[in-house]
């Protein structure tokens, strides 16, 4: 998940999660459910509806950040979760990002 230094309720900044089954992207072009599941540091947990980035073939979701989303500094947590039109169900490996203060 590359994203540069993040900040204290930053607005707009992109979090994107690319879906791996092994070494293999997994084709998530038929998705009926995109989330990103975020764990703040204070652990309250946050659900946000995610987009594609493309057509799905490359296994990539994001989320772009709301006001009030950024509100916790600390180390955070996020993994996405994909539900296709079968009802199967696929979270990806979590990753972790900073939240720092602002001057």
């Amino acid at each position: 998940m590359p994203i540069e230094e993040i900040h204290l309720n930053d607005i707009g900044t992109v979090i994107r999660v690319t879906l791996y089954d092994g070494s293999s992207v997994v084709d998530v072009s038929n998705a009926s459910t995109l989330q990103l599941l975020f764990k703040k540091p204070d652990n309250t947990l946050l659900t946000k509806t995610a987009v594609l980035t493309g057509d799905g073939t490359d296994g990539q979701v994001q989320y772009i950040t709301v006001a009030g989303d950024l509100n916790v500094m600390g180390k955070w947590a996020v993994q996405a979760r994909i539900v296709d039109i079968s009802s199967n169900e696929w979270k990806s490996s979590v990753s972790t990002f900073r939240v720092h203060d602002n001057l």
